[in-house]
């Protein structure tokens, strides 16, 4: 888990990064460890909307989790990822997953 600002500013800079319409995604592989990171700005929405969002993407990385490459990932929430149906943002997130090959391909 990431948890200190300074490890979320090393992939923000080193790192690839992917966006749709829900989501944002930054990865800066490793070797050896998974390392997650969830974010989400007040321009989300209230505290309670924030918590909503992470939660969605906690679920989709404990779902695709045994398909990621090892690295760092920092997810980042986007104000139409609270109203949009859990399958639009599944999608969404295996995009932002494709377009950083941070997905085994073989898996899908």
């Amino acid at each position: 888990m990431l948890k200190l600002n300074s490890e979320f500013q090393r992939v923000y800079k080193r790192g690839k990064s992917a966006h749709s319409t829900s989501i944002a995604l930054f990865y800066l592989p490793t070797e050896g460890e998974k390392k997650v990171g969830y974010t989400a700005s007040k321009k989300v929405g209230n505290a309670v909307i924030r918590n909503h969002c992470k939660r969605r993407l906690r679920a989709l990385m404990q779902e695709f989790s045994d398909q990621l490459c090892e690295g760092c990932y920092v997810w980042v929430a986007k104000a139409p990822l609270h109203t949009h149906d859990f399958a639009d943002v599944r999608r969404d997130f295996r995009y932002v997953l494709k377009r950083v090959n941070a997905i085994v391909m073989s898996d899908l």
